[in-house]
């Protein structure tokens, strides 16, 4: 459940002219002895305004009329007291996060389909056999003007190129670090929160005030809750460049794949000489069952992504945390 103090600064963000609302919705609310009626009020707000609030939660239904769903936080957010009750670490908290930003196209669901429709190229011959005889029309020249770790070392390079490209482009840093923003938020409220609640009890202060920040620190509780369930946006616009590489690197595995398991290597194309390890077979285990051919393509692979990051002043680390 979200808290009236964020509801109220939201809103207040989004239409300014809500600030005015909410006072004289509070005014009203002191006349009548805490409700209020949209009679009341038409002159002072729109009806659109009237119905964000009550769909919102700031408003709910009374004996004749509606009241205000948190008085306490609700004058807090009006008068900007940060210091009397958490109201200040409750706007931080309030990170404006749009869905359509993080929201996958109808082209990232096609490239994660197309990856997934791939991925039997693992363990079925038959599609490892398909995939890997197209993309011979096109690396199969490279193969027969290199040796084959020159030709591993070659798609290494594409791979990290395409994947820092990929990151670099479809990953918005922007969003993940309001994510990460909001959740630290939180969490500082929450400990605010806590010692305030240890220094009430210090000091012998009323039950009602430790009631009241017991009770505030239980909606903090319940935001981090729903706040971490929100992080599965971050983790969805961190997955999503990684469907287009795996598009793109599965049918390059699968043809290496298909070039040594299937089609097979002859003489010196057999074997390579590998830094730390000397002269080794490609398909014999270097890392436990790992041939030598993964853990070579995977070593490339990473250490030509990093340095072309640098070389081209990528950063994927989140902004605006």
């Amino acid at each position: 459940m979200t808290r009236t103090a964020e509801k109220i600064d939201a809103l207040v963000r989004e239409d300014s002219s809500m600030a005015d609302a909410l006072e004289a919705i509070r005014e009203a609310a002191d006349r009548n002895g805490g409700e209020v009626q949209w009679a009341d009020v038409s002159d002072e707000l729109t009806s659109g305004q009237w119905g964000r609030l009550i769909e919102k939660g700031v408003l709910v239904d009374g004996d004749e009329g509606f009241e205000i769903a948190d008085r306490e936080a609700y004058d807090r957010a009006l008068d900007g007291n940060g210091d009397g009750g958490g109201g200040g670490a409750v706007a931080s908290a309030d990170v404006d996060i749009d869905d359509e930003e993080s929201s996958w196209s109808q082209w990232d669901k096609i490239a994660g389909i197309g990856a997934l429709l791939l991925m039997p190229g693992y363990w079925f011959d038959s599609i490892r056999n398909v995939v890997g005889g197209t993309i011979d029309i096109v690396l199969g020249p490279l193969d027969a003007a290199l040796p084959f770790y020159a030709v591993i070392l070659s798609v290494a390079l594409i791979t990290g190129l395409y994947s820092s490209l990929l990151q670099a482009n479809l990953m918005n840093t922007e969003v993940m670090g309001k994510y990460q923003e909001r959740m630290k938020a939180v969490q500082k409220e929450q400990k605010d929160l806590r010692k305030r609640k240890k220094e009430a009890e210090e000091r012998g202060a009323s039950e009602a005030e430790i009631e009241r920040l017991e009770n505030e620190l239980e909606q903090v509780r319940e935001e981090q809750m729903e706040a971490m369930a929100d992080n599965l946006g971050m983790f969805k616009e961190q997955f999503r460049p990684m469907v287009w590489i795996m598009l793109l690197t599965i049918p390059l595995f699968l043809w290496m794949y298909w070039k040594i398991q299937s089609v097979g290597l002859s003489g010196a194309e057999a074997t390579a000489i590998l830094p730390l390890v000397g002269e080794t077979n490609w398909q014999a285990g270097l890392v436990g069952p790992m041939p030598a051919w993964i853990v070579w393509y995977f070593l490339c692979s990473m250490g030509f992504s990093q340095l072309l990051r640098k070389s081209l002043n990528i950063d994927m680390s989140p902004t605006g945390a």
